[in-house]
């Protein structure tokens, strides 16, 4: 053997006897001397039955150990109280212990530990300084009993019957200020009752928990306050939730905690019970945002139950029987910033006996929803107080179901596209509220990417009523099918709204009620294109007397049926670009009763002619054709003074208006033409020509007619309540042609009739007063001829507080005038006066009151006969207006 080789045999001998000598004595120090040494030299008391240190590996046994704090009272490091039955320590660091006070191990084992652990007060950031941090790579505790407090002596951590192994452990205290306060790579953990306090509100605790390959099982995990309600409110006034939430049973594997995340895999909660309380507080908004970050793989909730209480203690939202299934739920920094700020690739969410309450009750049977589709059953929607200001709704409803082609978030704005929704038998009342409609402020819509699109809308046998203002609007088995909807951004920006390709509506039993009227229709149907009406009525709900007494002013009261009305067009009402093109309107076999009271006051606002009030319509709209057939119109009218209500009546009505336009449609004539044919009082043919252009702002119209052998018994309904004076005699023909202005009109007037004589009555229509049917007849003329000659109708003025036809009538009556008495105006009023004079004298001498009466009658006579050859077309004002107009109290009676 080589001398080299022998050497370095002996050269290693020598070290292995000095290392085991080393070894040795290590040893037997550390038995005798390393707890004095730890005393002297460490923030700790160490005690221990055996100890056993390798040098060269580090590895260090012990059994029997206890160990306390030297100054339990120093908050700046980690504080430690208590026994551990075997420690074992891989690979120690005995330089950092000794030079660089830092413990560190590749692996510690602890067997049958009993410890409290008292946290080191977080390092100042500002300093920057840090505090001798424990470093485990590997930590394996074998039935531990272990309980960690805070520097502040409140219990953070505790758990009995411990058995964990974990690999890569870092508990330091930056990891205690961030929510996690550990981080591992790998672990398993089985122990019970467990106990975190993570701040000054909650305790968490769970009864167990244990793993098998990779599998967490927790039993019995609660989350709940150590605050009551008022006292929370007391302490935290600016928080605005409580929180309580139990998990019966909770299995999932995967669980990686680094820094500031949580990832899970396959997590399944049995039974959760989340309760939450809410106080008025306005949420405080963070200055940092959070950088917690969750990622769940597949969460499964199973039959959970959810509770948000209000403020005053009453439920805001209950369900029960929750089910939902999430993959791949993500929350971190890219969904915060969306508009709905967790992430997930699919989810299913199910449900029974849904509460949600705000100023209603809105309750739920069930629900089923998932990225693609969703339906409720059982729907209740009720009001739960007395907010008249609010619009309520008191419904129920069977079904509303939807799928959904395509919903995500792109560049933080959401697109949507549903393919249909469906709303079955909804049965109830909507009710309007009350409170004044306040200008809306511009809502932000930057979070929509427009449009969105609704392919298809269908509400199937439902039973609706809508009320605003005591004035409810009813459709009985109302059906709706509404396609290709487009919900856009208006142009302001001020809202959202609708434009609507293509629906069908249709409702049996339509019903509206008013403050005077019943409105109702067997059947309305209608389209984009279409719209019929059946049965339609219009029935007073008020007699006429108490119409009379509940109306300010004039005003018309209406009883019309029509057995149909059609319509077809084109018109669009949903959008903001509303227009009405409609090719023809029908209104078949309408009967129309219309009764307007001179007892109430005259409304003094001015009423505007057709084409104003059709030019003050907003929206473009053109009719065509707008045909009434086959009706009847009976218009009645009661004065103070007449003997019940006076009647027109016009049977057979047929009227025909081309091209009824508001003036706002580019490209359209806006003249509109009115053909009318009658049967006048059921006796004569009436036929009415009416025109005027909507777009002239002069208002300008032309209105002629004709109607022919009307006997004039036939107009004694009207002219015998109203002016207390009957006719006989025929109408043969009368003709006329006016055109006029708002300020009045002038035009032409046609009368041949035969036998024509009047009789004026008493003011109960009973007795003939022959007295003044004498002087009446001797002036009017009985026959007109075979070709009387036309009048002129001159300066006929309106009234602008009254309506078109009393312009209308005042010419008629101008005409009737000019034609029947032709006398010089001048001296048929000295005629009167003499009249008057004479008949003062009669009263005077009661003997002579014959001889002066058939004076009076002859001298009347002549003097009518000279003026009516003289001033044939000079208007008759004074004694015999009355005939046409509102009878008068003669001053002789």
């Amino acid at each position: 053997m080589k001398k080299w080789v022998k050497k370095m045999f002996v050269g290693l001998g020598i070290l292995l006897v000095i290392i085991l000598l080393a070894n040795f004595g290590l040893n037997i120090w550390l038995k005798t001397q390393l707890p004095k040494y730890i005393k002297n030299n460490t923030d700790y008391k160490v005690s221990y039955k055996n100890m056993e240190v390798d040098l060269l590996s580090g590895n260090i046994l012990a059994t029997k150990i206890s160990v306390n704090s030297k100054n339990p009272q120093n908050i700046n490091v980690i504080g430690l109280q208590g026994t551990i039955d075997t420690l074992k320590i891989s690979r120690f660091g005995i330089y950092d212990a000794l030079f660089n006070k830092q413990i560190s191990s590749s692996d510690l084992l602890l067997s049958k530990p009993n410890l409290n652990v008292i946290l080191a007060k977080p390092a100042d950031d500002k300093t920057g300084k840090k505090r001798n941090p424990v470093n485990f790579e590997n930590i394996r505790i074998n039935d531990g009993n272990i309980s960690v407090f805070r520097h502040t002596k409140q219990k953070f951590i505790s758990v009995q019957n411990l058995y964990l192994y974990v690999e890569n452990l870092q508990l330091t205290e930056e990891s205690v200020e961030d929510k996690l306060p550990v981080v591992f790579d790998k672990y398993d953990i089985k122990g019970k009752n467990f106990f975190i306090r993570p701040d000054d509100v909650y305790a968490l605790r769970i009864n167990s928990i244990k793993t098998s390959d990779g599998q967490m099982s927790i039993d019995n995990f609660q989350l709940v306050p150590v605050l009551d309600f008022d006292q929370f409110k007391k302490y935290y006034p600016k928080k605005n939730k409580l929180f309580q939430f139990v998990i019966k049973k909770m299995e999932f594997k995967d669980v990686v905690l680094k820094k500031n995340k949580v990832s899970l895999g396959n997590a399944s909660f049995y039974d959760p019970n989340l309760l939450v309380y809410t106080t008025s507080a306005v949420p405080v908004k963070l200055k940092k945002p959070s950088d917690f970050e969750l990622n769940l793989e597949n969460i499964q909730l199973n039959n959970a139950t959810v509770q948000i209480m209000k403020p005053n203690g009453t439920k805001l939202m209950y369900a029960k029987d929750l089910n939902v299934d999430v993959s791949q739920l993500k929350f971190d920094k890219e969904t915060r910033a969306e508009i709905i700020p967790v992430g997930y690739k699919d989810f299913k969410v199910s449900g029974k006996d849904v509460l949600f309450s705000n100023h209603q009750d809105f309750t739920f049977g069930s629900f089923n929803l998932t990225p693609k589709k969703g339906e409720i059953k059982s729907i209740s929607i009720v009001p739960n107080g007395t907010t008249p200001e609010k619009t309520s709704m008191n419904l129920v409803a069977d079904y509303i179901g939807f799928t959904i082609n395509k919903w995500d978030f792109v560049d933080k704005k959401m697109n949507l596209d549903v393919k249909d929704i469906l709303l079955s038998h909804i049965k109830g009342k909507i009710t309007a509220g009350t409170a004044k409609v306040k200008p809306i402020k511009k809502p932000n819509l930057d979070g929509i990417q427009f449009p969105i699109l609704i392919r298809k809308v269908v509400l199937q046998n439902s039973d609706i009523t809508y009320e605003k203002n005591n004035q409810p609007l009813s459709f009985s088995d109302l059906n709706a099918t509404i396609n290709d909807i487009q919900l856009l951004s208006k142009k302001d920006n001020s809202g959202i709204e609708a434009k609507i390709k293509k629906y069908v509506l249709s409702t049996k039993n339509f019903a509206y009620k008013t403050q005077f009227y019943n409105m109702t229709a067997g059947l309305l149907k209608l389209d984009q294109n279409n719209i019929k009406v059946t049965d339609f009525a219009m029935k007073p709900r008020v007699s006429r007397a108490q119409f009379i007494r509940m109306i300010p002013v004039e005003r018309d009261l209406y009883d019309i049926t029509a057995n149909q009305i059609t319509a077809n067009g084109s018109w669009d009402l949903f959008s903001d670009q509303k227009l009405i093109n409609t090719s023809n309107v029908t209104i078949q076999n309408a009967d129309a009763n219309i009764f307007r009271s001179k007892i109430p006051k005259d409304d003094p606002k001015e009423k505007p002619l057709y084409s104003r009030m059709l030019r003050s319509i907003k929206i473009p709209m053109v009719v065509n054709h707008l045909n009434l057939k086959d009706s009847k119109l009976v218009y009645e009218e009661d004065t103070p003074e007449s003997a019940g209500p006076g009647k027109l009546t016009f049977g057979n009505f047929n009227m025909n208006v081309t091209n009824l336009n508001s003036a706002k449609m580019k490209g359209k004539p806006t003249k509109v033409d009115i053909k009318i044919n009658c049967s006048f009082m059921n006796m004569a043919p009436l036929s009415v020509n009416w025109g005027f252009d909507v777009a002239d702002q002069g208002d300008n119209f032309t209105i002629s007619g004709r109607t022919t052998n009307l006997p004039a018994t036939g107009i004694n309904p009207f002219i015998r309540p109203y002016l207390h004076v009957t006719a006989t005699g025929t109408i043969q023909e009368m003709l006329f042609n006016f055109k006029g202005n708002p300020k009045g009109l002038n035009g032409k007037f046609n009368l041949k009739h035969k036998d024509l004589k009047v009789a004026i009555l008493d003011k109960e229509n009973k007795e003939k007063k022959g007295f003044l049917t004498a002087i009446a007849n001797l002036l009017v003329k009985s026959d007109s001829g075979k070709l009387p000659e036309d009048v002129d109708v001159e300066d006929v003025e309106r009234d602008p507080t009254k309506s078109f036809f009393n312009l209308f009538w005042k010419g008629i009556e101008q005409g009737l005038k000019k034609t029947l008495i032709g006398i010089n105006i001048d001296k048929a009023k000295k005629t009167a006066d003499k009249a008057k004079t004479t008949v003062k004298n009669v009263k005077e001498d009661v003997k002579d009151m014959k001889t002066s009466a058939r004076q009076i009658g002859q001298a009347m006579k002549k003097n009518h006969v000279e003026s009516q050859q003289k001033d044939k077309d000079q208007e008759k004002k004074g004694f015999l207006k009355g005939i046409f107009k509102k009878k008068e109290k003669p001053e002789t009676e």
